[in-house]
This record gives structure tokens, sequence and C-alpha cells, in this order.
């Protein structure tokens, strides 16, 4: 067999993990480099809190990939381990087994994943295949396990995951995406019963499936990387690495404990943040771009923080997460957001309204076209081919009705294009619009008001659309949606006078350099942007 173990994990070129298509933009892939550098990360931490030791000449450590798809990250662990072992088991045929029988395990997302992680670490789909590289396996499956599970159904979704009943209840020879690893009370019996005995992992490392989509997005989207990470925790490694979405950051549907949780948690040693995704995933669009970070279980202080966008490394930095209830990504950012707090300044949240401000939906269509007449409101909606307008009963609105009589400012709810950040310049914000009185909108917009006059009303639309109050909305607008709470840092002001970049930036003391980070984020709003 040694010839063939030789052969085996040995580099090739090209690596066939780097060249095969991701299942969605949920279920990705991760790249061999890409799982390299989050090893590297670990390898340095190991060494640190061990004195210098080697992470791979140590044949007691425990590896677990709870969410396994191509199986790259155990492939490299196995790849460094057979090499760093080298001294401690000379006979590479001994080394190996050793190696895939009593350190590297993994649990399947999915059957066809399963096989997949299993070829790329074993040599074989089965463990007991004859071109398995690893010869004790009593089972198939080896360390590499997976069964279909079915969702633990309530009314309408399953109460681990929150995956849509009427999406995944699917009869027997359907993947249910049912995550064995998050379906689950107790999950270290649960590992007992897969692994065999009491199983303690000092390495939890993978990238765990984004979301149980309900299809096109909306309500029945359900983030779960989250779930994974909890999980992990609940099993005590020494060492959990993740890749996940960055947006909880600062955003995600039921976020909030999570986000709460992961900024407040001294054990996090290593955060390493991509704002465009497709640095790390190339062809994968995630608005927030992603992370992987390092929780080390001895570990207790700042976190290093590093941000990586194209060439530009910012950090590491020691820093502390939990300072404000969001995470800023740049700690240039954190400098200037401090000068504008420091005036405690009331917030311009305070005048907006929440979602659907008038309770009419983006896609309400029940109006007549024209002005409105006696007993009627004019309604501002849109539509593929632009903002339209159109007039309704004044007595079917019951929502915010103290508006509808006022001069106002309508904030699209949806930022333009490139919106997330991921991409620079960004416009962050589109073009703001003043809604006279006897007026309302569809939930296109968030509506700032009541103001007193269409002079006021005109000043507050140019205030937003400056590219200072833009890129402090920024710091918290970490998706496409500009929600009400994003613009929680932006001051109010005196609405009596225009405030321009350069009145706001003499106010606030920023300095030249300030400036020109800024403009590196920020792209001018000319007359044709929306």
């Amino acid at each position: 067999m040694s010839e063939q173990v030789a052969f085996t994990l040995r580099g090739r070129n090209p690596d066939v993990l780097t060249c095969i298509a991701n299942l969605s933009n949920d279920e990705v892939f991760t790249p061999p480099e890409f799982a390299n550098r989050m090893l590297d990360t670990l390898t340095e931490a190991w060494a640190a809190g061990n004195r210098g030791a080697n992470l791979w000449a140590d044949k007691t450590v425990k590896f677990l990939d709870p969410c396994t798809k191509s199986g790259v990250f155990l492939r490299e662990i196995t790849r460094r381990l057979v090499k760093g072992l080298a001294g401690e088991i000379p006979d590479l045929d001994e080394r190996v087994n050793h190696i895939l029988t009593k350190q590297v395990f993994g649990i399947g997302i999915t059957y066809l994943t399963s096989l997949l992680a299993r070829r790329s670490v074993y040599c074989s789909k089965h463990a007991r295949g004859e071109h398995s590289i690893a010869k004790s396996f009593t089972s198939d499956d080896g360390n590499i396990w997976f069964e279909r599970l079915e969702h633990a159904w309530g009314e309408a979704k399953c109460s681990y995951c929150g995956a849509p009943r009427m999406i995944f209840d699917r009869e027997a020879g359907l993947e249910t995406h049912a995550y064995a690893f998050i379906h689950t009370d107790n999950i270290k019996t649960r590992l007992a019963e897969l692994f065999g005995g009491d199983m303690q992992f000092d390495v939890i490392i993978g990238n765990p499936p984004y979301q149980m989509t309900g299809g096109g997005g909306g309500t029945n989207d359900s983030s779960i990387y989250h779930l994974f990470v909890e999980q992990a925790m609940q099993l005590e490694p020494r060492y959990l690495s993740m890749v996940i979405p960055s947006r909880w950051m600062a955003g995600g549907r039921s976020m909030d404990e999570f986000r709460k949780t992961m900024l407040g948690d001294r054990h996090l040693s290593a955060l390493v943040d991509y704002p465009n995704s497709a640095q790390v995933f190339p062809g994968v669009d995630l608005k927030s771009g992603v992370c992987y970070f390092l929780w080390d279980r001895e570990h207790e202080g700042d976190c290093a923080v590093t941000l990586i966008r194209d060439q530009d490394v910012v950090g590491p930095t020691k820093r502390k997460l939990d300072e404000y209830d969001v995470f800023i990504r740049d700690e240039r950012a954190a400098v200037i957001l401090k000068k504008v707090l420091k005036k405690e300044e009331p917030s311009f949240e305070d005048l907006l309204t929440g979602d659907t401000p008038f309770g009419l939906a983006t896609n309400f269509k029940a109006c007549k076209p024209g002005e409105p007449g006696e007993g009627e409101v004019k309604v501002y909606a849109s539509s593929n081919a632009g903002r339209r307008s159109g007039a309704m009963k004044r007595s079917l609105i019951a929502k915010n009705t103290h508006l509808i009589d006022a001069w106002k400012v309508l904030a699209p709810q949806a930022g333009p294009g490139n919106s997330g950040g991921h991409i620079l310049p960004d416009m962050v914000l589109g073009r703001p619009s003043i809604g006279e009185p006897n007026s309302v909108c569809t939930q296109t917009w968030i509506v700032v008001g009541p103001l007193k006059s269409k002079k006021q009303a005109e000043i507050v639309a140019r205030y937003l659309q400056t590219s200072f109050i833009r890129f402090l909305v920024s710091l918290r607008k970490i998706s496409q949606h500009a929600m009400k709470g994003v613009y929680h840092w932006v001051p109010q002001q005196n609405w009596s006078q225009d405030w321009t970049d350069e009145e706001l930036y003499k106010k606030y003391g920023i300095t030249s350099d300030e400036i020109a980070f800024i403009n590196s984020m920020i792209r001018p709003m000319g007359e044709g942007d929306e």
C-alpha cells in the first residue's frame, strides 16, 4: 500500500477540489487554498498556546468537520499530519491508518457530499473500498458519517433549523437537508452514537450551510450557519474555526442574540473578514462578504481583527468586539465614528418610520392612475419602469396617519447596485425624494417626518445624499436593505440650514486622511443616481 499512499498524498496540479462547481450559494465548496489559510491560523494559535508545539506532530489530537462537503478540511489536515507524524510513526501505512481511524472525523451534509468527502480523504467513496488508503475500518462510512434524517416538524417549520415544511417534507430518496449536527438536543450524546465512545474533539473546523431557503428569498429564508457555531461550542473543543457570512456582524434575520454572544465572547482570538465574498469563493456573491474566526477555549481577551479587501489588508489589530451593538469592520471607520458620537446628538433614526410606513406592500397595485380627488390621497409606488404615482381612498390608510398631511422625505428601503459594501466605492443609499402633504408611499420607502416645510424636507433630502452621512449608514448596513436601524449613528442637525460634506467634516473634526478614506469607501451621488 505504500506506493499508493505516497501517490495519493503528494501534491496534484491541478487540485481536483479547485475544479468542482458549488452546489448552491448556501452550500459552497471551500477552496483548498482558503482551507489552508484557516489551518495556518490554527497552527499559529496552537503553537502560541502550547509552548511552540507543532499541532501536526501530535498523534492524540482529534479533528472534526461537522459539515463536510468536498472533504477539503479533512484532506488537508490529513496531509499535514502525515508529514508532521513522520518521526513519531515512521511507517507510512501505519501512520496514515492511525490518522484516518483515530484523528480525523467528519459528518457529511448530504449523501453526495459524504461520498465526495470519502473520495477526497480515503481515495474511495467507501472507507472499506478496494482503493481505500485506510485498512482498519469496519464500516463503509469510516469516520465520515452520513445518514438521511427527517426534520422535527412543527406546524409549518422544523423546530431545530426552521426549514419550511412545505419545501422540505419530502418523500424517501430525496435529500431533506436535515443536518445531523444541528438536529439534536444533546450533541455530545449524538456524536458518541455516531463515532462510538466519549468523543472529545480538540479542533472543530468547517464551512457550514448558510441558510434553509423556501425559495426566492423573503420570509421563508432562515439562516442556519449560527446553529452550527453554537452547537460546536457546546462540545467545548480546544479550538473552533468556521467560515461564515459576515452578515451576523451588523444584520441578518434573527441574528441579534447570536451577534451579542459572538461580540461578547472573549474566547474569540482571531477574526478575518472579507467584504467581497468572491475573494474567498470565486463566483459567489454574498452581499455581506464572508469571514472566518478562531475560537480558543483558553483565550481570554481582545480579538486580533484583520480586514482583507483585494490587496488592502488592515490589521491584525487587537480590538474589543463588543464596543458597540454591531461590529465596525474597519478600525479606521471606528475612529471617525467616535468623533461623531462624542457630540451626543439625537439620532436621525428617531425621525424614521419602520418597514411598510403606510401599510402598503411593495407590490401594492390597488390605486387608480392620476391625481387624487376629494377624499383621496396620492400614492407613490415603484415598478420595473421606475417610480410612479396614483391615487386611493384616504380612509383606507390606517398606519402613520399623522404623516399623511405633513412634508416628508421618502428614503429608499433597498440600496442601489453594489450595495452592501462588497465593491467600492459604494452608493450605500438610493436617492431620497420629497413627499408632499396628502401623500403616502408603498414599502419601497421608509419615511422621514413629519417635517415643517418643503424647504426643510429639501434640506433633509440633501443631507442624506452627502458622502459623510452615507458613510455613517454604511457602518451598520451590511446588506442591500436600508431599514430604520442603519441610521442609528446618523446625527440630527439644525434643519434651518443646508449641510454639505465640507460643513459636516468641519463640525466633526474629520482630518484630510479620514476624508480620503471616506471618499475611497463612498461614491458621490450624481444627478442620474437613483
